[in-house]
């Protein structure tokens, strides 16, 4: 190849460790429609997605969601630990896996199953308003390039509680925008605790990710 592109300063490392030639590997970021994924907050909107989830959620409580594959990699079981550990807080998973049957047994097994919805695979249009919703997204993944869900999250206002994982720290430049943890289920509680008691705003948190759009990929 001519040239070899990377999402990340990380996985550009991670290519040259393979014994690729480094001067061919060049970083383009992931991309996204930032028409599409915006914050959408308005009064009532956790109403609208309750009835059309079939999900209750209301207002007076935290809703946290992660969006992934449900694989051991992605780390939702360690989300689903993390709940015993939070009062008055909602867990959405988005996504289908191989992983669903022991999250489930493991919601069970902890009694949070209440708690934990397991959402399947969402349209494109319906994400950005779950995302939106949320008070934080949680991914507490073993290993990544730079995830689309982190970007898309963002885009959308939504904080991330995410694990040292690829590009995270080139993408989590601003306190606000979330938190960096290790796979535990008391520091993914604990991090979703400080979000939670100074939101941040959601505006704030959209504007970390200005750069990532396709008309700005497009023109590098």
């Amino acid at each position: 190849a001519a040239g070899l592109l990377a999402v990340s300063e990380a996985l550009a490392a991670d290519i040259a460790a393979l014994g690729l030639p480094s001067q061919k590997i060049a970083v383009h970021r992931t991309g996204l429609d930032r028409d599409r994924f915006r914050p959408l907050q308005h009064d009532g909107l956790r109403s609208q997605l309750a009835r059309q989830l079939g999900v209750p959620l209301a207002d007076d409580e935290a809703l946290l969601v992660s969006v992934g594959a449900l694989i051991a990699r992605k780390g939702q079981g360690f989300a689903v630990r993390a709940l015993p550990l939070l009062d008055n807080a909602r867990l959405l998973l988005v996504g289908t896996g191989e992983d669903e049957a022991k999250l489930r047994a493991l919601a069970n097994e902890l009694r949070v199953d209440q708690r934990v919805h397991f959402l399947g695979s969402l349209d494109h249009d319906m994400l950005p308003l779950v995302l939106s919703a949320a008070d934080a997204m949680v991914l507490p993944s073993a290993s990544e390039g730079l995830a689309n869900a982190w970007v898309e999250a963002l885009a959308c206002g939504c904080p991330v509680v995410i694990t040292d994982a690829g590009g995270a720290r080139e993408l989590l430049t601003a306190p606000g925008a979330g938190r960096i943890v290790p796979r535990d289920p008391a520091a993914i509680a604990e991090a979703v605790k400080s979000l939670l008691s100074a939101p941040p705003e959601r505006d704030t948190v959209a504007a970390t990710v200005e750069r990532f759009s396709w008309p700005v990929h497009a023109e590098a």
